[in-house]
């Protein structure tokens, strides 16, 4: 190692631990690998893996790392489809012959989340589930199974969905013979020696140096995260820093298939889909990156891959309040800023010129609302249902909320906030003024067959009941005029569902047409009385 590599060895750890210095031996916290040239070059942790016990993050701790569970998912797919198993343009209902008719889903839509199936949690949180309620794997596929519609046509555009995945797991499953966990053992695990990574489907099973997930400090400390449903090929695994720089030594030497991984696919309208198939692919500061982050109760993970710079960071924590992805991208950054033609970071404008987007902004054709924010300092942020998104000003001179395959891109146009969504398709978003009143003849009992639920209002009140959840209380508010926001607490996040009401010919309420963040176009039919 030559004196100026091992400066900027030198250099990159202090950067990664200015990084990790708000955690401490009284907080959870997070670990990072960087990886370079195909070793581990930094590795550094703060916070703790126990709270209870005393017991700090290190090398051999391991964490949920949720939906970066995906990509191995889709990579035993693709060695299925080596073997002349399968084809990636199968109908799903090949091997899934108990799903409804959607449309023709293939297992290469379901891998890049263009298949237009409604997602799972979404479809019990509808009924009054949350993370923190016990289900079984039968109920999460039910809830599929009784869908009678998409989302969208499928291949017509991207919505993330962790349906696809539970299913892209069971046809590994079918196909192979072998459970997921034994298939993704046996077949990458082992061979790769990743002997902390393992595929747990059962929550409360024991791991070894399995971190507790906490979640964001709350009045007197930190609360340990509630999880409670199963995990399948959405996001099972558990996994290390470690063991997953050994994955990116696999992606990187051939031994995974990173080309079949990383292939992109186009829309039926032609645009280009950045998920591909486990990872999504875009780029940084002018650097092409693949990658993918996990969110679960108190968990969060960033993997995040610069192939051209053969570089790759891995964060991973277990504090709800640790953005993951924002430190990795911190960490290549501090990669990147050595590098010579790499894009510099365009400026973000000015907060007197961001201040006048604040507020709630709707696109009544969908229905859809945006809550927009921006701080003395110029942070802005966009909700979408729930979903907090921060924006960073486009090389373009846009905006763009979100990161990568989830970006929106956000043009102001005088009174209106035009959308380009991943697709490419365009929305327009108008003003709303808070605190718009409830529209009138709202009481009543509502039901929704494809989500197997029933909503009671009265006033502003909701009682939702399902066939798990007997009993959840949520609440609404007015948007604008007919439209009105479903608000609905979950462990991860205040969500909300966007709703229209439907009238009958003498202006009777009889549905509510119901757009959530992953499942869309439902109709909530209202009981005729008595």
């Amino acid at each position: 190692m030559t004196e100026a590599t091992a400066l900027n060895r030198l250099k990159l750890e202090r950067r990664v631990d200015q990084l990790l210095a708000p955690w401490n031996a009284t907080t959870p916290g997070a670990s990072i690998g960087v990886v370079m040239d195909g070793s581990l070059v930094v590795h550094r942790h703060a916070g703790m893996a126990s709270l209870e016990l005393g017991v700090p993050i290190s090398a051999t701790t391991c964490f949920r790392i949720a939906s970066v569970s995906k990509q191995f998912t889709c990579a035993a797919i693709l060695r299925l489809a080596a073997e002349g198993k399968l084809s990636p343009g199968d109908d799903i209902r090949v091997e899934l012959p108990e799903l409804p008719d959607l449309g023709p889903i293939s297992i290469d839509m379901i891998m890049r989340n263009m298949s237009g199936i409604r997602d799972m949690l979404e479809i019990q949180r509808q009924a009054g589930m949350d993370l923190s309620i016990p289900c079984r794997p039968e109920d999460l596929l039910a809830g599929i199974c009784r869908q009678t519609a998409t989302n969208f046509p499928p291949g017509e555009r991207f919505l993330y969905s962790n349906s696809n995945f539970l299913l892209a797991g069971l046809i590994v499953e079918r196909v192979s013979g072998m459970a997921l966990r034994d298939y993704l053992r046996t077949h990458f695990f082992n061979p790769l020696g990743m002997n902390a990574t393992r595929h747990t489907p059962v929550i409360g099973e024991v791991v070894p140096n399995l971190a507790t997930a906490y979640m964001a400090p709350a009045e007197g400390g930190f609360l340990r995260a509630p999880h409670a449903f199963p995990l399948g090929g959405e996001g099972g695994l558990v996994s290390s820093v470690v063991d997953l720089a050994l994955w990116d030594q696999a992606l990187s030497s051939g031994l995974a298939d990173r080309e079949g991984l990383t292939a992109q696919a186009n829309f039926t309208n032609g645009h280009l889909n950045l998920y591909a198939r486990g990872l999504v692919v875009t780029r940084h500061r002018g650097t092409r990156t693949e990658d993918h982050g996990g969110l679960w109760p108190g968990f969060r993970t960033a993997f995040l891959r610069a192939p051209d710079l053969a570089c790759t960071v891995i964060c991973i924590a277990n504090h709800a309040g640790i953005d993951a992805s924002q430190l990795a991208y911190a960490a290549l950054d501090a990669v990147l800023d050595d590098r010579p033609g790499v894009h510099p970071l365009p400026p973000m404008p000015q907060p007197s010129e961001l201040a006048p987007l604040t507020g709630r902004w709707l696109d009544a054709a969908t229905p859809m609302t945006l809550d927009v924010a921006v701080s003395d300092a110029g942070a802005m942020t966009v909700a979408s249902n729930g979903v907090l998104m921060n924006v960073k000003p486009a090389e373009d001179g846009g905006l763009v909320a979100g990161k990568g395959a989830f970006a929106l891109m956000i043009r102001p146009r005088s009174d209106v906030l035009e959308i380009e969504l991943p697709s490419g398709h365009v929305r327009h978003f108008t003003r709303v003024v808070d605190g718009a009143a409830l529209p009138a003849g709202l009481d009543g009992t509502y039901t929704c067959r494809d989500m197997a639920a029933r909503w009671t209002i009265l006033g502003d009140g909701l009682v939702v009941s399902g066939p798990i959840s007997a009993r959840q209380e949520w609440s609404l508010s007015g948007v604008q005029g007919d439209i009105i926001r479903v608000n609905m607490p979950s462990v991860l996040f205040q969500g909300w569902i966007d709703a229209a009401v439907r009238r009958g010919p003498n202006g009777e309420v009889t549905a509510l047409l119901v757009n959530g963040g992953r499942a869309k176009g439902l109709i909530y039919t209202k009981a005729v009385s008595a």
